[in-house]
């Protein structure tokens, strides 16, 4: 079937401030949390910060509901922003695998380390594991520091993590969620 992707302008772009810091190194990571982890703000910022520089990696956190925050030369806080403009340029995400935000992964081509939290999320966080996509899930109650650099290390280091992220993007290229789902009303107009 496909999925169905949000409009974005052609001609945007992301903060300058942000396409500073992209075109300042090496590809970074993006630690977000969406609308999980509300609260956990500052244990999940320290984690974040002290995993991504013991990994040697440049992060950006994403604010969301858990109120993410760090700033450094090696990181840098952002709000919401176009998953299509920004995940493209990145080395990995860390996410806490809902749906929306794995599929995003996929679509470009990224690796993943899954952080889930609730509800669907260990299904889909075991979904990108099972595609190669991903390390496995570093459950939310015990995610540590240590835990999340090592899984960082691998996702961006081997290639094979890559490589199956890459093919599930160009999979899903040829999809056409939304096409599809019309032809369905159509038919369900015409009977």
């Amino acid at each position: 079937m496909g999925n169905w992707w949000p409009h974005h302008d052609p001609a945007g772009r992301l903060p300058a401030r942000l396409e500073d810091f992209l075109d300042a190194g090496p590809r970074p990571v993006l630690v977000g949390f969406g609308s999980m982890a509300g609260g956990d703000g500052e244990r999940l910022s320290e984690i974040a910060v002290r995993a991504l520089r013991r990994a040697g990696l440049r992060g950006i956190l994403q604010t969301g509901s858990a109120g993410l925050a760090a700033e450094g030369d090696d990181v840098l806080t952002v709000g919401d922003v176009p998953h299509a403009l920004l995940f493209p340029r990145l080395a990995a995400v860390v996410h806490h695998a809902g749906a929306g935000t794995s599929a995003a992964a996929l679509r470009a081509g990224v690796p993943a380390v899954t952080v889930p939290v609730t509800a669907d999320q260990p299904f889909w966080a075991g979904r990108l594991a099972a595609l190669g996509a991903a390390a496995g899930p570093l459950p939310f109650r015990s995610l540590t520091a240590g835990r999340l650099a090592d899984a960082l290390g691998r996702v961006v280091r081997q290639r094979t993590y890559t490589q199956a992220a890459a093919g599930a993007a160009r999979r899903m290229a040829a999809e056409d969620g939304a096409g599809r789902v019309l032809e369905a009303v159509e038919r369900l107009a015409e009977g």
